[in-house]
């Protein structure tokens, strides 16, 4: 299986990319491929119509993320939340990507907070997050607050950190059943994104 990770933040060396970085780092432990898009530096420019091309800068830019997304059987979202909202970065990437990329797909919401908040991006993910690029959102989720203390190293530093830590295996065993059972409804012959592009 091959995973796609979103690292969300727009800062170097963010603590979103710390526990994606992690998160990658386990699932190749179990022999899977992965492919990382950090988000720092933006580097993905805001939505034009020339998204849908032909159009150079669009394909400079977002053809290589679309074959990476496009190999892709599943992704991980790992989203910081900016004054309790997904920050801008992220919904962009969600309005560029459509059905092509992330279709039918399964996808674990990681929220990172520094204090402890960390669920309204997941309920901000979760209405309106998916409708044309149709990703499905698997109900499992993680919620990593005081992200600082968690997730810095080999040695568990607290029970918060240990909880975690064994909460992300079983989430992304969630996740791997997930994928491989979406992978059956893509290839069933039953999706129709011709006929219905968008979502209604």
């Amino acid at each position: 299986m091959k995973y796609a990770l979103l690292s969300g933040s727009s800062r170097h060396q963010s603590q979103s990319f710390k526990i994606a970085s992690y998160i990658e780092t386990e699932i190749k432990a179990g022999k899977n491929q992965t492919y990382m898009l950090n988000l720092a530096d933006n580097p993905i420019p805001l939505w034009d119509e020339g998204v849908f091309g032909p159009d150079e800068k669009w394909q400079k830019i977002w053809g290589p993320i679309s074959s990476e997304l496009k190999s892709s059987d599943a992704l991980v979202l790992v989203c910081p939340e900016w004054h309790g909202a997904v920050p801008a970065a992220v919904r962009n990437f969600l309005q560029i990507a459509t059905h092509q990329e992330l279709g039918h797909k399964p996808a674990l919401i990681v929220t990172v907070s520094s204090s402890l908040g960390g669920a309204y991006p997941i309920s901000e993910l979760r209405m309106a997050g998916y409708k044309n690029n149709r990703i499905c959102y698997i109900p499992e989720q993680l919620i990593i607050r005081n992200v600082g203390k968690t997730f810095n190293g080999p040695t568990m530093e607290n029970d918060d950190d240990a909880y975690l830590r064994t909460r992300c295996t079983y989430a992304l065993k969630v996740l791997d059943q997930y994928a491989k059972a979406l992978k059956v409804v893509r290839e069933s012959g039953v999706i129709d994104h011709k006929a219905y592009p968008n979502g209604m």
